[in-house]
């Protein structure tokens, strides 16, 4: 299947690295990764190989030829052949660019999930990025750059999907485009909803285009919360790399929203009944006032109830004048308690989608939007959690801390020891770190430094930047049991290096 685009670009340069990559500045870093329109800095020829279809979409010519080298060339030689243009002065910007588009043009969005993670994780990598030691900081899109590939022969073995052109002669006038897009998004129509989407991204504001679909996102359960994911890590990509690249990557986007087969769906039924629900809501709930007890309670509540009951708790407990904040360290901490609970794919991404529908929450400026993902989030979280059960076997707001011989530097180290075969241990160390005070930077910094070390799929970039990102979204009173709780997912140091690490600082140095 091929879906279609077409897009003008704004373009500007920012300075190159040093020749050396691997030795300069976190100030160096962040001005090149978040300057405004940077695309090359130098030109590329385009490796010889296979070409884009002629009915793939055209991207600007100031990044087609990037696109082309990560599309074209062999799985085996990328990293080397990125890491001799990286010494050349190829930008880190750019390159992020590069790798969402190569990804958006290449991998079919669904199921949204499995090798789609390849566009999905991008976001997650840049925040490794961002975050880990100068020594480290290309580790993370080399990775993403080598699961790329990977990604691409999956898709290849499938059928070779390629996001085509936009059918132009459709695409609604700007003054007409918004109620296009909700009118095809409504009645599950795919293609009034790519020429609507292109037009959004051509005429509307980023914000306005946000606010749209990140109600989409949240409306139905379908692929376990990776709709709500997707919504959320393309627009804080697309804030990175620059709205100019926004059309294709929407139109991957609107496509993957509108996947619905398979039977009806709860969450869709939710959705529906939280639209109404939503309404029940008191006019001034944003404000209020933070309850402990309010965050026992319901986090007791969302441990038994069905998707329903949970939604009409929250809304009992914001008529009654709890703030939303509350709300969210119940939601935060219940996703993290599957992690202890039941770890495994459905609890890592209670997690991921709790992170996402909370940045929308953010984000969006419509408070009917606003109101309809607090909802859906309570709902999802029995969804994850599946099966009711009368009580876990561990309850976050009852874990005890434990005992931590180590202070320090060294007591962390006592902690990411025991990761790998007592993660129940060291999540009680985690724990009595984090309660004496200790500085919990120090702790992220060493699980983002197992996580560029050790990473090897989407799921670990996916949840630790979450987690990492979200603990400070929760209160002070509840984040360090949240913080605890993300153990059961984290790489220590007992836990195998991914050999690829060693072949990008080789194709970083020449």
């Amino acid at each position: 299947m091929r879906q279609p685009m077409t897009q003008q670009v704004e373009t500007s340069r920012v300075a190159a690295y040093p020749a050396s990559p691997l030795q300069f500045s976190r100030r160096q870093f962040l001005t090149s990764a978040l300057a405004t329109g940077a695309l090359v800095s130098q030109p590329f020829a385009v490796v010889q190989g296979r070409q884009p279809p002629a009915q793939a979409v055209p991207l600007p010519p100031e990044i087609e030829p990037l696109v082309r080298v990560l599309e074209n060339t062999p799985r085996e030689r990328l990293l080397e052949e990125v890491g001799q243009r990286v010494r050349q002065g190829l930008d880190y910007r750019p390159l992020l660019a590069a790798l969402l588009l190569a990804g958006v043009r290449n991998i079919q969005p669904r199921p949204v999930g499995f090798k789609f993670h390849a566009v999905m994780v991008v976001y997650s990598v840049h925040l490794a990025s961002q975050s880990a030691p100068a020594s480290d900081r290309w580790l993370p899109i080399f990775w993403a750059l080598d699961y790329f590939k990977r990604a691409q022969a999956a898709d290849e073995s499938q059928g070779d999907w390629t996001m085509g052109p936009v059918d132009t002669a459709n695409i609604p006038p700007a003054r007409q485009v918004r109620q296009a897009f909700i009118k095809s998004m409504e009645s599950w129509d795919e293609a009034a909803a790519d020429t609507a989407i292109a037009g959004l991204a051509r005429t509307a504001k980023p914000q306005e285009s946000f606010d749209l679909l990140c109600r989409y996102g949240a409306r139905d359960f379908r692929d376990i919360g990776h709709k709500a994911i997707f919504v959320a890590n393309a627009w804080r990509t697309l804030t990175a790399i620059g709205w100019a690249h926004a059309e294709p990557v929407l139109r991957s986007l609107a496509y993957a929203l509108l996947a619905h087969g398979g039977n009806d769906d709860a969450g869709l039924r939710s959705f529906q009944r939280n639209q109404r629900l939503a309404a029940s809501i008191r006019t001034d709930w944003q404000s209020g006032h933070m309850q402990a007890a309010a965050v026992t309670d319901l986090l007791q509540t969302l441990r038994q109830v069905s998707p329903d009951d949970a939604s009409d708790a929250v809304v009992e407990q914001l008529n009654r004048g709890v703030v939303p904040q509350s709300i969210w360290d119940a939601l935060f901490n219940a996703a993290a308690e599957l992690m202890m609970r039941q770890p495994g794919i459905m609890a890592l991404h209670a997690v991921t989608t709790t992170n996402a529908l909370h940045m929308a929450f953010r984000t969006a400026t419509d408070d009917s939007t606003r109101r309809l993902l607090l909802l859906q989030n309570a709902a999802f979280i029995p969804m994850f959690r599946g099966r009711p059960k009368t009580q876990p076997a561990t309850a976050i707001d009852q874990m005890e801390p434990g005992e931590l011989a180590q202070t320090g530097a060294s007591a962390i180290d006592e902690i990411f020891a025991d990761i790998a075969r007592h993660p129940d241990r060291a999540a009680r160390k985690t724990l009595a770190y984090l309660q004496r005070q200790q500085p919990p930077q120090a702790f992220m910094d060493a699980a983002r430094r197992e996580l560029v070390r050790k990473g090897s799929n989407a799921h670990d970039y996916k949840f630790t930047s979450a987690v990492l990102e979200d603990y400070a979204h929760v209160s002070p009173a509840w984040r360090d049991r949240y913080l605890a709780a993300s153990i059961f997912n984290l790489h220590g140091s007992e836990h195998a290096g991914n050999p690829l690490v060693e072949r990008i600082r080789a194709a970083l140095k020449g």
